[in-house]
């Protein structure tokens, strides 16, 4: 079974559905005992990084996933939720992530050209360097997939294992051990993304 946290931010409809279409159970929760006893855990996120930080202290339940991704078990953040996954965001002022992959988050305006759109939003093509992670293992090169936002992940060179150009090669997906993280959406990116939560399924063994 996949816990999707609810923390009260993120589209968790299109999530669970997603799952079902797959043929995998999932639920949305903020129940600590279901998500302890999940397979795998996905933590959605939509909005401001310091808001979404600071409802996942409150309620206890960033504490949860640091502790649960120290098991081992399998857990993938997806927009705003794979930037909770760094150490620190540089949205509107500093703040504190979970710290589960090294890096920080900062303003795309940072890195790309003064006449392109923020936020970056629509469809993007992927492309995963020399080494192909298996959350791609159904995916091909330039496959693409749904963006929507304004802040990247960066100076976290060693966990990317995705890229998109907009203007510059901005992070698309990371990976440490057992914690993995999308900048896109794979709810709404069609089979491509149906295809990845497949993979995400597969991963640690437990089908």
């Amino acid at each position: 079974m996949v816990a999707i946290i609810d923390y009260g931010v993120g589209n968790l409809f299109s999530l669970v559905s997603s799952f079902r279409a797959i043929g995998k159970e999932a639920t949305a929760t903020s129940d600590p005992e279901v998500i302890r006893s999940a397979d795998r855990i996905i933590l959605p996120g939509v909005g401001a990084f310091e808001d979404a930080a600071k409802k996942l202290s409150l309620s206890g339940l960033g504490e949860l996933v640091v502790e649960m991704a120290a098991t081992g078990k399998p857990i993938m953040g997806i927009c705003l939720g794979m930037q909770l996954l760094f150490e620190r965001s540089f949205e509107y002022g500093e703040h504190l992530g979970l710290a589960l992959i090294p890096g920080e988050v900062r303003s795309i305006k940072e890195v790309i050209p003064n006449d392109y759109k923020v936020p970056h939003i629509g469809w993007n093509a992927l492309h995963f360097g020399k080494e192909k992670n298996e959350l791609f293992k159904y995916l091909s090169e330039g496959d693409f997939v749904y963006f929507v936002h304004s802040f990247y992940a960066t100076k976290c060179e060693n966990s990317v294992i995705a890229e998109a150009e907009y203007g510059a090669m901005l992070t698309a997906a990371v990976a440490k051990n057992n914690v993995y993280g999308c900048q896109f959406h794979p709810e709404k990116s069609g089979e491509v993304g149906l295809n990845i939560l497949r993979a995400f399924c597969e991963i640690g063994g437990s089908k």
